[in-house]
């Protein structure tokens, strides 16, 4: 006989939001959500060529976890979208726009890590929280912890980077 949960004594906020300002915050995470599959694969894409020179399927799926199609069928996105190309025999490049995407990935992940290294997170823990938060900040919060992190090393402590 299994008992019925107990209430979770979580507090309510002392006021909801406006029905169209919560509408707003939640349809910005789907929309994050969405970009953030296209977003792992051009980083990963562009990290594969640059130490390695190729970007086989193969090894997106392997380093993403993913099977083989779910690979494919998400490069072939890239390709719609316009930010890879496929080369017979080649594997995956990049497209300009790819590479820009990358590019502002890449930047985004490291402002974070640096930001959480700065707060004494370890490095290992900051690189993984790093891959999700990156997705999902804003332009307007990214701005205000390089803020922080330039204020922090002016002031002596010891923002690392």
């Amino acid at each position: 006989m299994s008992k019925s949960p107990r209430p979770s004594k979580v507090s309510p906020p002392a006021k909801l939001p406006e029905e169209q300002t919560q509408a707003k915050r939640f349809g910005k995470a789907r929309s994050a959500q969405s970009g953030a599959l296209a977003e792992d694969y051009v980083e990963l894409i562009a990290d594969l060529l640059a130490t390695g020179g190729e970007a086989r399927p193969t090894d997106i799926a392997r380093r993403l976890g993913v099977s083989h199609p779910t690979a494919i069928k998400t490069i072939a996105r890239l390709k719609r979208e316009g930010l890879a190309v496929g080369r017979p025999y080649r594997g995956v490049f990049l497209t300009e726009a790819g590479l820009a995407l990358a590019g502002r990935v890449r930047a985004r992940h490291r402002l974070i890590v640096n930001l959480l290294l700065a707060l004494g997170v370890s490095i290992e823990v900051a690189e993984a929280d790093a891959e999700g938060m990156e997705h999902y900040v804003s332009q307007a919060t990214l701005a205000a912890f390089e803020h922080y992190l330039k204020g922090s090393r002016a002031g002596g402590r010891q923002g690392r980077g």
